[in-house]
C-alpha cells in the first residue's frame, strides 16, 4: 500500500478521538430519562403517585414478581463498573469510566430498546461489588458488568450468577465471545474450514479470551487445538502452579491445563506459526503483532485483531502479510467485531422472558443468529458479520436468546416465537423512532460541524 494511502487511513482512524471530547462536552452526556406514561393534567399524578400508587405497591408486596408488570423493572438494566480496566486505558477509576458506561446505555436503548443505567462504584473490592449487586437487584431486570479487571471479574460474574435471581452478564467476557464466535463461524465457511478441526491461537489471557475459549469449546472447538498466550508467553501445563501463585487465577489455570496439546513454548510468534486462526484481545497497537508473524500462519489465515482503540496490527498490514480474512474492533474498518452486536439484543431477549440468569449457551444461540443473518445477506472476505446499522438482526438475535432461556428452564414466562419477534421488533423500532422524533423536533440539536472541530483540534 502506498504511503499516502496509509496516511489517509491513519488519519481516518484518529478522527473519532479528535471529535469525541468536543461532542461529549456539547451534549453534557449521552443519555437521559424520559416519561413512559401519559400526563394529561395535574390529576394524573393522583394515579402515578400518591394516593393511587399505593394500590400497585400492595399487589407487589404479595407477589414480588409483579414488579415486572407494574413498574419498568422489566426493561431496566444496570451497567456496573468499578473503572478498573476501561477499554485499553487500564485502571482509570469510576469517574473516568463513566463516559464508556453512558455510551453503553445509549447503545442498549438505540439497538435493543433497553433502559440501561450507568452505575460506577466507588469501590474496587470484589465482595463489596457483589454486595452492591445484591442491594440493587430489586430495581433491575438484569445487570451488565463492564470494564472490571481480571481475575476478580471472573469471581464477581460467577458469584453474582449464583446469588442473584436476574441475568448477570459481563460484556467483556460473554459479549465479546458471542460476537467473535459469530464472525468466526462465517469466516470459516468462506475459507472452507471447520471449527472442530482448526488450530486457534488466542493472544491475551484476560476476561475476553478466557470466555472466548469457553464459548468456542461449547460451540465445538477442540481445547487441545487452542493455544493461549499471556504476557509471560504460551500457556502450558507446566505453568499452572505459577499462574495460581502469581495471579490466583483458577480460570486461566484451567485453560493452561486444557490447551496446547502440542506443548508449544515461546511467545506470540511461536504461537502464531502454522495456525489457522488468531484471535487477539491484548494491548493496543500497532506493532503488537508483526507482519512476519502473520506470514507464518497457515494458508487462508483468519486474524481477529481486536484491541481498542488501535488494533494489534493495522488490517492492511495483515492482509499484505497474507491473512485472507481480517477483523478488528473498529467500525471504520471492515468486519467490526464489536460487543454492540450482542448485548442489546441478548438482553432484549432475556428481559422479554424475565429470565433468572443468562448462560453461555445463550451466547452460542445468539452467535448463530448473527452468523445466519450475515450469511443470508451474502458473506465475503470483508463481510463476515452484520454491522450495527443492520438493526433487523437485533430482533432475530433477541428471539434466539429468549428461546434458549425457555429451553434451559430459566424463563419466568414463555411467549411464543411469534410473540417474542413482534415484541422485540416493536420495542426496538420505537426506541429508534423516539430518537428520530427528538432530533427532528430540535430537542436534540446537531453537534458542531466536523470540519470546525478538526480545524481547531489540539492534542
Amino acid at each position: 500500500m502506498k504511503e499516502e494511502d496509509v496516511k489517509k487511513l491513519i488519519e481516518k482512524a484518529e478522527k473519532p478521538a479528535k471529535l469525541s471530547p468536543v461532542y461529549h462536552k456539547f451534549y453534557s452526556g449521552k443519555v437521559q430519562t424520559m416519561p413512559r406514561c401519559i400526563v394529561r393534567d395535574l390529576h394524573d399524578f393522583d394515579i402515578w403517585y400518591t394516593p393511587g400508587v399505593a394500590a400497585p405497591c400492595k399487589l407487589i408486596k404479595e407477589d414480588k414478581d409483579l414488579s415486572f408488570e407494574y413498574t419498568s423493572r422489566w426493561n431496566y438494566v444496570a451497567i456496573v463498573s468499578d473503572g478498573s480496566r476501561v477499554l485499553g486505558l487500564g485502571n482509570i477509576g469510576p469517574e473516568a469510566g463513566l463516559p464508556v458506561m453512558e455510551g453503553k446505555a445509549l447503545i442498549f436503548k438505540y439497538l435493543g430498546g433497553v433502559d440501561a443505567f450507568p452505575l460506577v462504584t466507588n469501590t474496587q473490592n470484589p465482595d463489596d461489588i457483589l454486595k452492591f449487586l445484591e442491594w440493587i437487584e430489586p430495581t433491575f431486570g438484569g445487570i451488565n458488568l463492564e470494564d472490571i479487571a481480571k481475575p476478580k471479574c471472573f469471581y464477581i460474574l460467577e458469584e453474582a450468577r449464583n446469588r442473584l435471581n436476574i441475568p448477570v452478564w459481563h460484556d467483556d467476557q460473554q459479549g465479546t465471545a458471542t460476537v467473535v464466535l459469530a464472525g468466526l463461524m462465517n469466516a470459516l465457511k468462506i475459507v472452507g474450514k471447520k471449527l472442530d478441526e482448526v488450530s486457534i491461537t488466542l493472544i491475551g489471557a484476560g476476561a475476553a479470551n478466557i470466555k472466548i475459549a469457553d464459548v468456542l469449546e461449547l460451540a465445538g472447538a477442540k481445547p487441545g487445538n487452542m493455544i493461549i498466550v499471556d504476557s509471560k508467553g504460551i500457556l502450558t501445563k507446566d505453568r499452572v502452579d505459577e499462574i495460581m501463585e502469581r495471579e490466583k487465577n483458577p480460570w486461566k489455570a484451567k485453560w493452561a491445563e486444557k490447551t496446547n496439546s502440542e506443548n508449544r513454548v515461546g511467545g506470540i510468534p511461536e504461537a502464531m506459526k502454522d495456525v489457522d486462526v488468531v484471535i487477539a484481545m491484548s494491548k493496543p497497537g500497532p506493532g503488537v503483532i508483526k507482519k512476519e508473524w502473520v506470514a507464518q500462519m497457515a494458508d487462508d489465515a483468519i486474524l481477529f485483531a481486536c484491541a481498542n482503540p488501535v488494533p494489534e496490527i493495522w488490517p492492511w498490514e495483515a492482509k499484505e502479510a497474507g491473512a485472507r480474512i481480517v477483523a478488528t474492533g473498529r467500525s471504520d474498518f471492515p468486519n467490526q467485531v464489536n460487543n454492540s452486536l450482542g448485548f442489546p439484543a441478548i438482553f432484549r431477549g432475556v428481559l422479554d422472558v424475565r429470565a433468572r440468569t443468562v448462560t453461555d449457551e445463550m451466547c452460542v444461540a445468539a452467535a448463530k443468529a448473527l452468523a445466519e443473518f450475515a450469511e443470508e445477506k451474502g458473506i465475503h472476505e470483508d463481510y463476515i458479520i452484520p454491522t450495527m446499522e443492520e438493526w433487523e438482526v437485533y430482533p432475530r438475535e433477541a428471539v434466539a436468546a429468549a428461546l434458549q432461556s425457555i429451553k434451559q428452564g430459566v424463563a419466568r414466562i414463555k411467549p411464543s416465537r411469534q410473540e417474542l419477534w413482534e415484541r422485540a421488533v416493536r420495542i426496538i423500532s420505537e426506541a429508534r423512532e423516539s430518537l428520530e422524533v427528538l432530533v427532528k423536533s430540535g430537542l436534540i440539536k446537531p453537534p458542531p460541524p466536523e470540519e470546525e472541530v478538526l480545524s481547531t483540534y489540539k492534542p
